[in-house]
């Protein structure tokens, strides 16, 4: 009298409605969690697209060069919002903007301009222009 191998073991419908009801509620969590993510991200984007804009419209330019590290990690600190910054790329191959490089006698980058006259040579952070614009992250 040998078991029998082809036997299936059944399983209770509760205890299939349990699992269920468990993933159910697992997946509305992780999307719960995902949403409120994803609306932080876009409220802190919008807040940057603000400031950035911001700096343009107070007459803030920054110099830079595409190949710069410095220019790079400046141009990361806005994300996708660095679109709304008044820039000037001082390494082009058709040196259209780079003329003005040179006559602004910008030979340091990041170079940050304001309408005051004053520049800052380096990266700043969003602190620093904040307190040199006015401009603030809402």
């Amino acid at each position: 009298m040998g078991a029998n191998l082809n036997k299936k073991k059944e399983v209770p419908q509760s205890a299939v409605a349990s699992a269920a009801r468990n993933f159910a509620i697992l997946a509305l969590v992780a999307a719960a969690f995902a949403g409120a993510w994803y609306l932080g991200r876009m409220h802190a984007q919008g807040r940057v697209d603000h400031f950035a804009q911001c700096l343009t419209d107070k007459g803030t330019v920054m110099y830079g060069l595409f190949w710069c590290p410095h220019c790079e990690e400046q141009k990361k600190a806005f994300r996708a919002s660095f679109r709304k910054v008044n820039y000037i790329e001082c390494g082009t191959s058709d040196h259209k903007e780079e003329a003005r490089c040179i006559q602004d006698h910008v030979t340091n980058f990041p170079t940050w301009q304001f309408a005051n006259g004053e520049r800052h040579e380096g990266e700043l952070s969003f602190e620093d222009l904040a307190a040199k614009t006015g401009c603030s992250l809402r």
